[in-house]
Order: C-alpha cells, then structure tokens, then sequence
C-alpha cells in the first residue's frame, strides 16, 4: 500500500513543478535563443505548410477541372525552354528535342491565406497526381519521354490566390516535314504543335506566355543554325467540335560548310582530272582509258555517297543537279577520247594499206617507182584530215570543257543561292 501512494505523490509533485516552471518569467520562450529558436519557428511553419495542404486536399476533386461549373474556360499560359535540339534526320523527317514544359492557370479551389515567410506551396511529386493539370498533348510526336533520374523532374507550386505553376522536362522525337530542292543550300521550317487532346474550347484554353520561347544560351547544333521562332494560335475541329491549339516554328539553316569540303570540291577536282587526257598524245590509248574510267567510276561513287542518307523524293534535289552534270562531265570527256581514238586508228589502218599494196604490186622500172611516190604521198594528204581532226578535237575540249562547267557552276550557283521554294521559310 506504501509504494502506490508514494508513487502518486512523486507524479502530483513533478506536475507542480513543470506548471510553475511554466509561470515563471524567466523561463519563458524568451530564453530560447540561436539555432534552437529558428529550429522552433521552422517547425512551426512546416506545420502551417501541413496543415495548409491538408485544407487544401481535403474536398478537392482533381477529375474535375477548374471553372467547370463557370461559363467560361480555364485559360492556361505555356512557355518553352529549349535545352537541346539534334539528331536532325532528313531520312526520316524529324529532329529531336529537349525542352522544359511550363504551364500556369488559376484554380480558386487552391486559394489559401498567405503564410508568413512562405511565397508558395512547393509540391513533392508524388502529390501531384493529387492536382488537375491540362491534358496537354504534343500532336507531332513520334516518340517522347519524361525524365526520371534521380526522381521525375516536374514542379508544382501553388500561390495563395490560386496560381498553379506546372513544369515538366520532356525528351521527344517529332515530325518536321522537309523540303529537300535546295539541299544542302536549304533552311527547313520544324514545329512543336500543342493541343488539349479531351476539352473542347469551352473548358480549356491555351495561350502562349507573354514571354513564350526561351533556349539555353549554349545551345548549338552540328549542320544548322537556329534561327527565327515564331507563336501563333491554330485552333482546329474535330467532329465539329473545337479544341485549343498552340504552335512553335523555328527555322533552321543549313551550313553548308561541310559540304563544300566533303562533297563539291573534290567533284570539282575529279571533273578537272578528266580533262587531263585532252592533253595526253592521241596514241597514248592506256592512260587516257584509265583515267577516263577512274574518273567515271569515282564520281559515280560519290555521288551515291552523297545521297545515301537523304529519303527516295520524287523531285530533283540541289544535290542531284550537281552530281548528274559532273558526271555528265567526266563521261562526255571518255566519249571525246572515243572519237579521237577512231580516226586516229582510221588513219593507221588506211596506212597500213597503202604500205601494203605498194610491197604487193613493187615495180622494178626507175619511173613508176617515182610515180607510186607520188601517188601514195597524194593518198597520205587526202587521209590527213582524219588525225588531224582528232588533234583539232582535243584542242577544241581544252577550252569548251572548263569553259561549260564555269557557265554552269555560274548559273548553279545563282539559282540554289537566290532561290528560295515555298514553305521554306516564315509567310
């Protein structure tokens, strides 16, 4: 009976003591100084924050969207910020892209009384699934993914008057349809088209921020140039119904640098090694069939080169242009060796007949011999004009050869220049 009583009187006693502790002026919270005091007042906040979300969620209903009982729709600004732009294939017809994809609306579900020291709600991600957000869908995606290393990168902040402000990081493959006739002297047009795949106009709405494209400043591609960008609105109908829409177009130039090294300047120098054999003896047969068909040969392997990665259009490519008359070149150059050959071997076999039949028919008498002379130098002359002509032909292609291809690279170059097709460039 003594060890229960004793052990409600030590309890009654140290109750006392913490109340009148409790009293005491000195031992208020003023005494709480240095870290242990912002340590006390940040505690309190996360449990403002806590408490604030847990307001919040409580009767929020994230399969209906905001104003959905309003007449008006929910009108949500997006805004790009372009990380990284590659792997542009003509083959295929699309590029890839890294972005971070932001969106902001207002939902007056998500109004709360501002706290002191605390500018927004920050939400972790695994609350967002617990927000509406727009079922905004990218409509010339091929292929798109979102971040997840080391956790999914998006954001969610809510602001007291209700402001959501939504940011994804996406990685996606999407469609650019190109316009290859000036390729490589081309610029192409791509796009990122934005659309509401489920609401109709008369629940959501898409607008471009104020600010509405930003891209990193070390933001560099490998064969283009970025260039212009422009926004605009492309509502559409389906089923007679509308349904917002927003579109990015930017520009991207070609540079052309690349193939001025790799691809024209030695087409250029094998069209310039076929007209070596202009000046090559007549008689020299082996070297000038070598370097006819090496040139030939080489060219038409560049040019497969050269086009092996571009798609099977049925136009005629900038490309295609050059490499069919530098062929056309180096042909028309082992064609000119073939004319030269004939008569150069219809003079030599004329020759050799006329030797012949003079060995045949060999006349003893002083007087006919000098006559057979005579006549066979007669026959000679007559039969000149055909090597002659071959020498005549090889001087003539010395100088039409280079001087044609000067004309056409003059012209070429004017036309893939200056011309500019349609859909190549901003209306």
């Amino acid at each position: 009976m003594k060890k229960p009583f004793i052990a409600l009187l030590i309890n009654t006693i140290a109750c006392i003591y913490d109340v009148t502790s409790a009293e005491l002026p000195g031992k208020s919270l003023s005494h709480v100084t240095g870290g242990a005091r912002s340590s006390y007042f940040q505690n309190i906040s996360k449990s403002d924050r806590q408490r604030t979300l847990d307001e919040l969620l409580a009767y929020y209903d994230p399969r209906i969207p905001p104003n959905y009982e309003e007449d008006f729709p929910v009108t949500v600004l997006v805004q790009l910020h372009i990380t990284n732009i590659d792997s542009i294939s003509e083959s295929n017809m699309d590029y890839s892209i890294g972005m971070f994809l932001r969106q902001t609306w207002n939902d007056s579900r998500l109004a709360y009384k501002k706290l002191p020291t605390l500018r927004s709600l920050e939400l972790d991600s695994r609350l967002m699934d617990n927000i509406w957000v727009p079922d905004l869908f990218i409509a010339n995606e091929k292929h798109a993914e979102f971040h997840m290393v080391t956790v999914p990168n998006k954001l969610m902040h809510i602001y007291p008057e209700g402001r959501v402000q939504y940011s994804l990081r996406i990685s996606a493959t999407l469609q650019c349809n190109m316009d290859l006739s000036k390729y490589p002297l081309d610029s192409q047009i791509c796009y990122v088209m934005m659309e509401s795949y489920g609401y109709s106009t008369e629940n959501l709405e898409f607008r471009w921020n104020p600010s509405p494209v930003s891209r990193d400043q070390r933001l560099q591609l490998a064969q283009f140039k970025l260039g212009d960008m422009r926004t605009f609105q492309c509502d559409k109908q389906y089923v007679a119904v509308n349904y917002t829409c927003i579109t990015l177009e930017f520009e991207l130039k070609r540079s052309f640098g690349y193939y001025i090294t790799q691809i024209y300047i030695p087409s250029i120098l094998i069209v310039c090694l076929s007209w070596v054999s202009f000046w090559l003896d007549i008689d020299a047969v082996p070297a000038r069939i070598s370097l006819g068909l090496l040139t030939v040969l080489t060219m038409t392997t560049q040019s497969a080169g050269a086009r092996s990665s571009l798609p099977k259009v049925s136009y005629v490519k900038g490309i295609d242009v050059w490499m069919a008359t530098c062929l056309l070149f180096v042909f028309a150059a082992l064609i000119e060796f073939a004319y030269v050959n004939v008569h150069s071997r219809v003079e030599k076999r004329r020759r050799q007949s006329c030797v012949g039949t003079h060995t045949l028919n060999n006349i003893s008498e002083k007087e006919e011999e000098v006559d057979y002379d005579a006549r066979r130098q007669s026959r000679f002359r007559m039969f000149m004009p055909s090597r002659e002509k071959a020498r005549t032909c090889d001087r003539i292609s010395r100088i039409a050869f280079p001087s044609v291809f000067l004309i056409f690279n003059f012209i070429y170059w004017c036309i893939y220049v200056i011309w500019t097709p349609k859909n190549t460039t901003f209306s």
